[in-house]
């Protein structure tokens, strides 16, 4: 018997509970208060909301003394999330450019814990041409070069290997149009620069911000011309 799609369809499909679901793409685990706002209804319309998501596996619940946060289940649930994205703004008219209309999210944001955005579209595009990462019908994978440079720079990638998620993965940019970098490489790559503070996330949305020098080594070490993030 056939999965049935319709059930999570109709819960993604409800207005509110989409908002709920795009508020997590950021990888911060929220209140239900937080989320309420997010999706403008009231705490207790949230309330059912976030029950039938964390019933459906879509959500996790987090508990942290008295406080309760919601987290999506799993970077499988953001994959299906940002591919709703670019279906969304493909087949329906739009009357506005694909992608966020603020200048900063289609800069740099987070697609729940890996860089997307034109930074991220820079990155595996510069990875690609320096022959670190290949890619073969729709397929991308670590070459031997590739493994040398990450390993150099500090990446786990044997660990990596050992995980049921792909160590990498091109992931198409809601904005862009064109891949940026998923998969446990792509949340290393992201968790270290914010770990060196080349840059910083924006409380309030998925946008990260870099510093100029930030910049400027995040662009050295990977081998971006820099003046196309100017």
């Amino acid at each position: 018997m056939e999965p049935d799609i319709s059930v999570i369809s109709s819960l993604i499909g409800d207005r509110a509970r989409s908002k709920i679901l795009m508020a997590l793409m950021s990888g911060k685990a929220l209140t239900a208060t937080e989320l309420a706002c997010e999706a403008d209804v009231t705490a207790q319309t949230a309330s059912n909301h976030l029950s039938k998501l964390v019933d459906s596996k879509l959500l996790i619940v987090r508990k942290q003394g008295r406080h309760k946060y919601f987290q999506l289940a799993s970077h499988q649930v953001a994959e299906a999330l940002e591919a709703l994205l670019n279906l969304s703004s493909t087949l329906v008219p739009q009357k506005v450019t694909t992608g966020p209309t603020d200048p900063d999210l289609r800069k740099s944001r987070i697609c729940y814990d890996h860089l997307a955005g034109l930074t991220g579209v820079l990155l595996y595009e510069a990875l690609v041409a320096n022959k670190w990462l290949a890619e073969q019908s729709q397929q991308v994978a670590l070459t031997k070069e590739g493994v040398l440079f990450f390993q150099n720079q500090g990446a786990a990638i044997d660990s990596f290997k050992q995980r049921k998620r792909p160590v990498c993965k091109s992931c198409l940019d809601w904005s862009e149009r064109k891949s940026h970098l998923a998969g446990s490489l792509g949340q290393w790559v992201l968790e270290d620069a914010l770990a060196k503070q080349w840059a910083v996330r924006r409380a309030d949305s998925r946008a990260i911000t870099f510093s100029h020098k930030g910049l400027l080594l995040f662009s050295k070490r990977y081998q971006i011309d820099r003046s196309k993030l100017l």
